[in-house]
């Protein structure tokens, strides 16, 4: 059956990809995070079989792909799985699905990563849903510089820090420093007796606090790095971080949203948040996103 390019483009607006044997659709169904709780993978399940060819894939924002759907059976479709509260979508000009690593449970996490991105998911995915942009805006989220979710390839990221604190007085520079042994960059060393943090080379993921015997070491405030203007795909560009690190997680959140606006307000139709940001200039965006102007602009941005 041939479809009309209106019809194409109206249900990619839902979520719903073309593919390319000109019959089929592929469709994205929305995650938290790429969370899913059993009741809702067995609807995916079951809908897959009912309506598509079976098979589901994973996309690279953690949504489900539903391989093999008509398009006469879209509406049925999303009326199946939205029996177990689950939507499609996470295509167009908008906030596209957050991606977030496994910080919440994993050994080297430094910030509550899930918990974190549901609310951005909440206030951003969903809370801007009707909001055009200039392009996709990406988030993405990491609880250490291990940078799994590669936060900083997105339009903005977040990644959990720790700065260690040495106490000069208990540090006893021990030849075999704990400290030292477990800096996996090398930014601990023992200088004159005292353990000393090269600032240059730390990159504040925390694996030394607590390691010292004798409490020289300490530093137990997570914070949050902000990574703005990172771009994959055809031409990549790293994400700079801003020199401001965030120190709770509702600054880190106002900081997201700052960025929205900025792009929102000042981005042109078709451009990247990371050219917005080259064309504009880092000092000038970070000065912009430090302030509030955009926050007690928000309503009259969000009209234009």
């Amino acid at each position: 059956m041939n479809y009309t390019p209106e019809q194409i483009k109206a249900v990619k607006a839902q979520g719903f990809l073309f593919n390319n044997d000109k019959e089929h659709f592929n469709g994205r169904v929305i995650t938290e995070n790429g969370v899913l709780n059993a009741a809702q993978l067995s609807a995916i399940a079951e809908a897959a079989k009912k309506f598509g060819n079976g098979e589901v894939s994973f996309t690279t924002r953690m949504t489900v792909e539903v391989h093999g759907l008509h398009y006469e059976d879209i509406e049925a479709f999303q009326a199946e799985l939205a029996k177990a509260g689950l939507v499609t979508g996470g295509t167009g000009a908008k906030v596209r699905p957050v991606v977030a690593c496994k910080g919440t449970m994993c050994v080297f996490g430094l910030i509550d990563t899930q918990g974190l991105a549901k609310e951005i998911h909440k206030r951003f995915y969903e809370g801007y849903r009707s909001v055009s942009l200039p392009h996709k805006f990406k988030i993405a989220v990491g609880g250490c510089p291990n940078n799994c979710a590669k936060p900083d390839l997105n339009d903005i990221g977040i990644i959990g820090q720790r700065i260690p604190h040495i106490n000069k007085e208990t540090c006893r520079g021990c030849k075999k420093c704990a400290c030292e042994a477990e800096c996996p960059i090398g930014a601990c060393h023992v200088v004159d007796g005292k353990l000393v943090i090269d600032e240059e080379k730390c990159n504040h993921c925390g694996r030394c606090i607590t390691k010292c015997y004798f409490g020289a070491n300490e530093g137990s405030q997570s914070f949050y790095k902000i990574y703005i203007g990172g771009r994959w795909g055809k031409q990549v560009r790293q994400g700079q971080a801003l020199k401001h690190l965030c120190a709770t997680k509702e600054e880190a959140m106002d900081m997201v949203e700052k960025a929205i606006l900025l792009f929102k307000s000042q981005g042109k139709k078709g451009e990247r948040f990371s050219s917005l940001v080259e064309r504009l200039g880092m000092d000038k965006v970070e000065e912009i996103l430090l302030s509030d102007d955009l926050l007690q602009r928000k309503e009259e941005i969000l009209a234009e």
